[in-house]
């Protein structure tokens, strides 16, 4: 997610973490404050600031002062957290706007103030409790100069607080007890046995770990509870470091939490500490030091941790199951859509394959067939598309001249209902693309406008290029006149199968081939639509600096060449692979097969000089195609090498490594071109 928001307009949100989330999880549709794409620059510095600082902050932003806070915050808001990002601060601190109003009003004119030890009574996540915070209220200026906002600091202090009262009684005590001393001499020794006994009483039978150790970390005693609790006798304790009963991953953690105490303040540490059995148990502490000393208070939350990974694994099972569910969603409809294909297919063959079928209705069972095979045939390019798996030929693309050249189809089938307007930039706008793959993605846009405009209306396309943060970007902008998007629809559109179309009306894949398009050339796509106006999509693709290669039709004299050309055929599957040969025969050329690469450098070896051309499929068992190829070219330079693949995982991630590549499935005309080009033109 995060290299995600640094790409877009919300890379103010980046390292937000939990908070970030909580924002983005927000409907913001009839929020004062509107979308996040929105907000103002000088609101988008001050909430990044707030978000990235690891210090508990509060930014209230706005004539209503909304509420944003950051991750360290969570904890002080307690049943509030799950609502409160983005609502007003009045509503989220509503048992506290009496005492809050005051410094707040104070804060906005002017007066900055900083409380310590500030006492407030609040629901956090322990529970309704007496807390005390030390708090720094400031107002935030925009560039006018006009107050936009609130900026709170915040720090709970109750820890120390309680320690320092605790010191404070103590001392209280003792004050009481010398001029007790002072009044009635005479009874000194049964007072001071009383108050003896008394913290003897409460230090024997606190449940919780109680321990002083000096400077040096050695234990100079403990209470009963560490018996209980760990299973150590006193004998056990007493003259050893502390530092040998914690996990040796938890030291670090624990000597630090030391340091602190010895310099003045009260850290809580959790760690994990050795049992006398060998197993550990979690122990959260809070020390206090005093000459050279430090106290330190260790409750054991064991069960709680365990409560807290519990709950990590439900959650963690939770997403596995609704993954299994997409799946599931997923497969039903490609089985679905290929069933209806192969019906088409199989029934096809059957009617054929009967002697007594009318040879005049041959033709159109040949025609339904070869229509089923390319609606299959494009629907897993779709499916491929959408997981950015697809194998892509790009090459230099002017992203302008395309889409002119797309014109006619467009406007046929937008149909005369709407009038289409396309605005093109005056400098060619160059981008590395699969040429095909973004014709496709724009005729994709364009249908998904037409139909939300229900064949009337408007569709505006306009290229344009622009400076962004990774560098230039060309934008295919396709703008239409619709009824425009529901806002919980937004982040539907972009799934596979899903549609708002009535049933058979389309597979709900064409949106979704325009996102793996652009995920996988290093772009990306957005929309915006507000209901009642219409929707925008914009493809964006990284500009490059070239020129595009000219491409060549083939002549008809060119079958007579084939005729001189040798086609070394390298495929394991015997069906595909019977095929090709039979399709590069009817291409006029010579064949040899062999079904793997092993079996074609043997080949190669024996008489490289038989053959034009390599034509091998990229998956194979052994060495796979692009290996074959490589090698090839570094033993046989002169031999022409002609890929082809349905899906593989190299050519999705790595592209062809600069081979010719005919993806499959591939049609007599398709492989005929190629061959044109890479034999006949000497490509």
């Amino acid at each position: 997610m995060a290299s995600d928001l640094l790409n877009s307009q919300l890379a103010f949100l980046a390292g937000g973490g939990a908070a970030t989330d909580l924002i983005l999880a927000r409907d913001w549709t009839g929020h004062a404050m509107g979308p996040p794409e929105t907000w103002p620059d000088d609101f988008r510095v001050a909430l990044s600031l707030v978000l990235n600082s690891p210090e508990s902050m509060i930014l209230a932003w706005g004539p209503e002062l909304h509420f944003f806070f950051n991750e360290t915050y969570f904890p002080l808001l307690g049943p509030r957290l799950p609502w409160a990002m983005g609502t007003r601060f009045d509503e989220v601190w509503a048992d506290a706007l009496e005492q809050a109003k005051p410094i707040i009003d104070d804060a906005l004119a002017g007066r900055t103030q900083r409380f310590v030890d500030l006492p407030w009574k609040l629901d956090t996540d322990r529970g309704e409790a007496n807390t005390f915070w030390s708090f720094s209220y400031s107002r935030v200026l925009n560039a006018k100069g006009k107050v936009a906002g609130l900026f709170i600091f915040t720090n709970e202090t109750t820890a120390r607080v309680l320690a320092d009262a605790a010191l404070r009684e103590s001392q209280q005590q003792l004050s009481l007890a010398l001029d007790e001393l002072r009044a009635l001499n005479v009874t000194l020794e049964q007072r001071v046995i009383e108050r003896t006994a008394e913290r003897d009483r409460m230090w024997d039978v606190s449940p919780d770990l109680l321990a002083v150790m000096a400077d040096d970390e050695t234990i100079m005693r403990v209470n009963p509870a560490w018996a209980r609790i760990l299973g150590y006798s006193d004998a056990r304790l007493i003259g050893r470091s502390v530092m040998a009963f914690v996990h040796d991953d938890d030291v670090a953690a624990a000597r630090d939490a030391m340091a602190q105490s010895l310099s003045g303040r009260t850290p809580r540490v959790e760690v994990r500490m050795r049992h006398a059995d060998g197993h550990f148990e979690w122990v959260a502490w809070v020390g206090a030091a005093r000459s050279g000393e430090v106290f330190a208070v260790g409750r054991q939350i064991t069960q709680q941790k365990a409560a807290q990974e519990a709950l990590r694994q439900t959650e963690e099972q939770l997403r596995q199951a609704q993954k299994l569910e997409a799946i599931g969603q997923l497969t039903g409809s490609v089985a679905h859509d290929f069933n209806n294909l192969l019906t088409v297919i199989r029934g096809s063959i059957d009617l054929l394959r009967r002697a007594e079928f009318p040879a005049e209705r041959r033709q159109r069972q040949i025609d339904a067939i070869a229509d089923a095979a390319d609606r299959a045939a494009k629907l897993t390019a779709q499916l491929l598309a959408f997981a950015r798996r697809q194998p892509l030929t790009p090459e230099i693309v002017d992203v302008g001249a395309s889409l002119l050249s797309l014109t006619d189809m467009i406007a046929t089938l937008c149909g005369p209902g709407i009038a289409l307007a396309i605005h093109l930039p005056d400098q060619p706008c160059h981008a590395h693309v699969d040429r095909s793959q973004l014709d496709t993605a724009v005729v994709n846009m364009a249908v998904n406008a037409r139909d939300a405009m229900a064949g009337r209306g408007e569709l505006t396309i306009r290229v344009w290029s622009e400076e962004a943060q990774g560098g230039e970007q060309i934008c295919i902008a396709i703008a239409d006149s619709g009824e425009g998007i529901p806002p919980e629809r937004l982040e539907q559109i972009f799934e596979p199968f899903f549609t708002t179309k009535k049933l058979g009306a389309g597979t709900g894949l064409g949106l979704s081939q325009v996102f793996g398009f652009a995920r996988q050339s290093g772009g990306n796509v957005t929309v915006r639509s507000e209901p009642g106006q219409g929707a925008t999509f914009t493809l964006i693709l990284p500009k490059v600096h070239g020129l595009p290669m000219p491409h060549t039709a083939s002549g008809g004299e060119r079958s007579k060449q084939r005729a001189e050309c040798c086609v070394l055929v390298v495929e394991d599957n015997v069906e595909v692979g019977q095929f090709a040969v039979e399709a590069l025969r009817t291409l006029g050329c010579r064949t040899v097969v062999a079904v793997n690469a092993a079996a074609a450098m043997e080949e190669l070896k024996a008489g490289v000089e038989r053959f034009d051309l390599v034509f091998s499929d990229v998956m194979m068992p052994g060495q796979s195609g692009i290996d074959f190829a490589h090698e090839i070219a570094r033993l046989y330079p002169q031999l022409r090498i002609l890929l082809t693949s349905g899906y593989s995982q190299i050519i999705a991630d790595e592209g062809s490594h600069g081979f010719a590549l005919l993806r499959k499935p591939y049609t007599l005309t398709e492989l005929a071109q190629q061959i044109d080009h890479l034999y006949c033109s000497g490509g």
